[in-house]
């Protein structure tokens, strides 16, 4: 018997200078006093100034967020939340500002209960209202319905429908900054969401047309966006990929992720960037093991051959393009490292849903494969 449950409720607004419609949907919302959760290193840039003025009304500003979230930074944007008087919450920047910007807000709503205690709470408090806006065109977490935090050296996942934004806008002027390297390791993030939503296989086909279509996008601008950052055009077709990557992966991911987050918990390595390294190798390794799981991606893609050694080489060569090299080892992972990633990776649920079982033997030799 098939069995399934969807859900797309969230309301985006997609263009060039769209944020400047920010106020009017604070008004929407009630919203008297945001607090804008960004990084440091947002802070000072146009792209953040444009949202501060967007907004229209005074508002509190809490940038301490780290590359890879941690605890901390949720305890410390609760308190600027409760001691600034806000009623909402902006979230302006990559995946790791949104995350805290979604969490924060439950933070506040149940200040008795610690963050890593999340998990056991089973009726979840309404929660403030919260605005996201991306300015990378990677990690979907607009759109998405958890938040990823690390806590005591594990990245861990929260998960809840209260989670979601009220509204999101997909502003193409606020990623023209970003520098080609983030570019495309972002970019390839979308894609990997892309890929792993679609081989997983839980019943999603909604998400699975989503995850194509997706995938086909990324491929086709992520080069162009990475040479000439002023490309609105293909900045724009990003962010809207990147979202169909957070929607689609409601399905869930697979062993690419698995492999990411204690690349990121353990070294500090751009989530991006981790999925970039690792993605060849995982496909290598399911194709393997399923000949044909990525004969539909071939098709999305428009190539030739749409076998899987023709995806697989479209991506490396995708990787090659947009000047990201091979090797862990380039960023500090070590062979001796690699028994206690493998342990951390199959600890990690992500790969509970790869089209093909992963134990801990095969997440170390894919780890030696990257080295």
């Amino acid at each position: 018997m098939i069995e399934g449950r969807f859900s797309f409720p969230t309301q985006i607004l997609v263009g060039a200078a769209c944020v400047r419609g920010l106020s009017d949907a604070l008004d929407t919302l009630g919203v008297l006093r945001p607090l804008l959760v960004t990084d440091p290193g947002l802070l000072a840039t146009v792209s953040f100034a444009a949202v501060k003025e967007a907004a229209g009304r005074e508002v509190e500003v809490f940038s301490g967020v780290h590359g890879n979230p941690l605890e901390a930074d949720v305890e410390d944007a609760a308190r600027a939340f409760v001691d600034g008087g806000c009623d909402g919450v902006v979230g302006v920047g990559g995946g790791s500002a949104l995350d805290v910007a979604k969490i924060v807000r439950a933070r506040v709503a149940r200040p008795e209960v610690a963050l890593r205690d999340f998990y056991n709470v089973k009726e979840w408090p309404a929660l403030a209202p919260f605005v996201a806006i991306p300015t990378t065109a990677g990690t979907g977490s607009e759109v998405g319905r958890s938040s990823v935090i690390g806590v005591d050296g594990r990245k861990q996942v929260y998960f809840h429908p209260s989670l979601l934004a009220a509204r999101v806008f997909l502003d193409p002027v606020l990623t023209v900054s970003l520098p080609p390297g983030l570019t495309a390791a972002t970019g390839i993030d979308a894609l990997t969401h892309c890929i792993e939503s679609f081989t997983s296989p839980v019943f999603h086909p909604f998400c699975d047309g989503i995850a194509l279509e997706g995938a086909r996008m990324v491929n086709d601008y992520l080069p162009g966006a990475v040479r000439d950052g002023g490309d609105l055009v293909a900045r724009t077709q990003l962010l809207v990929a990147a979202a169909m990557g957070g929607v689609a992966f409601q399905k869930d991911l697979g062993a690419v992720h698995s492999m990411a987050h204690p690349l990121s918990a353990r070294h500090g390595m751009h989530h991006g960037l981790a999925n970039a390294l690792c993605l060849v190798a995982v496909m290598e390794f399911n194709s393997a093991r399923k000949p044909g799981v990525y004969r539909r991606l071939g098709q999305a893609l428009g190539l030739p051959h749409d076998d899987d050694a023709a995806v697989i080489t479209r991506v490396r060569t995708l990787l090659d393009e947009c000047g990201i090299q091979p090797g862990l080892g380039k960023h500090g992972v070590k062979a001796e490292h690699i028994e206690t990633l493998a342990a951390a990776a199959t600890e990690d649920a992500c790969h509970q849903t790869n089209p093909v079982p992963v134990a801990t033997a095969d997440f170390a030799e894919l780890y030696r494969h990257c080295l």
